[in-house]
């Protein structure tokens, strides 16, 4: 059963209302987040979310309401991961702390656009060719194998097929201003790297699709379901991105979840696809005898699959070693990078952060404090660091730290 026109038109006028209250009251103005900030729109948008799907479970039924929620934690759980490859892309180009919110924003908006689209002619192919059922089913086997290999940030490039024709069809600049999608550099328009950033995001984000859209279509095939629960995961996801930022690197093992996730759906779809058959060289084109996954059971399972991988990589000693290694990298590259930030309230929370994520290595013991000093290179970053901060409260820019030691120098 889909929704009625007008519950269609009040949904969609509802999800841009909230992405223009977001962008006048928090993004407009440029500034850092804090963590009080950040964690209550979470829960606010979390909240929002849930309170839709008790009124889709009401009106809509037991059904639509538990399709509305299965498809709504795994977008969600797709979307976190999604955060990984936004975070090594903002760094890539260097964009300043303040304007992480801009491009967060830009990134879900695009998201939104481009998903809906995808949902429509996934929901047109399914109507016309019982068959796209067996393709989404292999895509999702596809994209769950792909997650169980090892990958580093390397494998992630912010420079991809859309940034390189940017910058040969137009002339870019090295740096910021402000948040500018464009300036001017010797009397000449150019880009800026800001309008680079949201191109690499934009070009990840259709990536993206590819692997949601049929993972939500296998637990649902009722569009209006489909579009909301991708929608409402996608809102809160700028200030979900600054309430975890320091946690991303930790959930080690959820790349395990969501490959068995996306396993689980994509047996799921190919079970529909036999149960709906019409493909001529499979049983003579008649439907196949197989039992089909309740709606029911996938939530469980998706439910389950997550609280196991997002708990045992919170209590990994490995996971919480690689996490504050990432982590006091990214720190200590910000902290040298004098256009990283101007606030200089930004510059002490990350070196504090620095310092803190020194304290949980040195609390895990020595072998993970070898596993720092087996890197020269961020060796070399930490203890720049530290010189830098002693240089600027020598020079009274910066207020002195009780225990200004980096894990190097013990």
């Amino acid at each position: 059963m889909d929704a009625p026109t007008w519950v269609w038109a009040l949904t969609v006028l509802g999800i841009v209302a909230l992405l223009v209250f977001d962008f006048v009251f928090h993004v407009r103005k440029a500034h850092v987040p804090t963590l009080r900030e950040a964690a209550v729109w979470s829960a606010a948008y979390v909240g929002i979310a849930i309170a839709f799907g008790l009124g889709v479970l009401v009106f809509g039924g037991t059904t639509m309401g538990s399709e509305y929620f299965a498809g709504y934690v795994t977008e969600k759980a797709l979307s976190v991961d999604n955060l990984f490859v936004f975070l090594i892309i903002m760094t890539s180009f260097r964009v300043p702390r303040e304007d992480q919110q801009k491009v967060l924003l830009f990134g879900i908006v695009f998201s939104l656009f481009a998903r809906t689209g995808f949902i429509f002619v996934g929901a047109a192919l399914i109507n016309a060719f019982a068959w796209v059922f067996y393709l989404f089913g292999l895509v999702l086997l596809l994209t769950a194998g792909h997650m169980l290999r090892p990958e580093g940030e390397e494998s992630h490039t912010a420079d991809n097929v859309m940034v390189r024709l940017a910058r040969k069809v137009f002339h870019t600049s090295e740096h910021y201003d402000g948040d500018k999608l464009f300036t001017t550099i010797d009397g000449k328009r150019a880009m800026t790297p800001m309008l680079l950033v949201m191109v690499a995001i934009a070009g990840t984000d259709i990536l993206f699709a590819l692997d949601s859209i049929p993972a939500i279509f296998g637990l649902t095939q009722n569009v209006f379901i489909v579009f909301t629960a991708t929608a409402f995961s996608l809102l809160g996801l700028r200030q979900l991105y600054f309430l975890i930022d320091g946690l991303l690197d930790r959930l080690i093992y959820l790349s395990y979840g969501l490959a068995a996730i996306l396993g689980f759906i994509g047996v799921k779809l190919i079970l529909h696809a036999l149960h709906e058959n019409t493909v001529p060289f499979i049983n003579d084109g008649e439907p196949v005898a197989v039992v089909e996954i309740s709606t029911g059971l996938s939530l469980s399972v998706i439910l389950g699959v997550l609280v196991v991988t997002v708990l045992a990589s919170l209590f990994s000693k490995r996971g919480r070693a690689q996490n504050a290694i990432s982590n006091a990298r990214r720190h200590a590259t910000a902290y040298l990078d004098a256009e990283y930030t101007t606030d200089p309230d930004e510059r002490e929370r990350i070196f504090r952060a620095l310092v803190g994520e020194r304290d949980q290595i040195i609390a895990l013991g020595p072998k993970y404090r070898q596993m720092v000093r087996d890197e020269s290179e961020l060796m070399d970053l930490l203890e720049r660091a530290l010189a830098s901060h002693d240089a600027a409260v020598a020079r009274g820019e910066a207020p002195p730290f009780d225990d200004p030691q980096i894990v190097t120098r013990r």
